[in-house]
């Protein structure tokens, strides 16, 4: 080896110890709090699914909202995998093995993959979030002022606000990991 190598391999190591700790933190963060809103989102779409079947009259539009946070919470998972994967790239490069530690380019390869991955859980959670919306909305404008609703379609029931609140718990989850990407993908491309 020669001495330029050497020299290179020296001057290197501090700012690889620095991306490897800040992979390896990011990514435990980053999935610690995603698994949780995941958690939360797929507990509380839980049982309004399931109370959505106990229902006598519900709303298909419903139905679209319940559709599309399932899939954000699907992608939430894969994404809460992801960031897990962040940690194994970080514990990789705090190896001493210098031939095991991923390129830049890989490093930065996966890194966007994460932020597509989250920015299109960001889009179905979105999508559902906008369907249970406009139920939310019409059955609101559809209640008359100071008179007792007989129609108990036009009532708007919790397990109506419960898809709503899966779907902002959907968002709120991915975008905790398109930040968390987005800010790792800084931190590698300056070095």
């Amino acid at each position: 080896m020669n001495m330029e190598s050497k020299l290179a391999r020296r001057s290197l190591a501090p700012m690889v110890k620095r991306i490897a700790k800040t992979l390896y933190l990011t990514g435990w963060i980053s999935l610690w709090v995603q698994l949780a809103l995941a958690l939360v989102s797929g507990l509380v779409l839980l049982v309004a699914g399931t109370g959505r079947n106990f229902a006598e009259q519900s709303h298909p539009a419903l139905g679209v909202g319940i559709f599309w946070a399932g899939w954000g919470i699907l992608v939430l998972l894969f994404s809460v995998y992801w960031d897990f994967r962040y940690t194994r790239l970080g514990k990789r490069l705090l190896n001493p093995k210098v031939e095991i530690h991923p390129s830049k380019a890989d490093t930065l390869g996966i890194i966007r993959l994460g932020i597509v991955v989250s920015l299109v859980g960001i889009l179905l959670t979105i999508l559902g979030a906008g369907a249970t919306a406009s139920v939310l909305v019409a059955k609101a404008v559809s209640q008359p002022p100071g008179v007792a609703i007989t129609d108990p379609n036009r009532i708007i029931r919790a397990l109506d606000v419960f898809v709503m609140v899966a779907n902002i718990n959907g968002i709120a989850a991915h975008f905790v990991g398109a930040v968390a990407s987005l800010w790792l993908l800084e931190r590698v491309h300056q070095h």
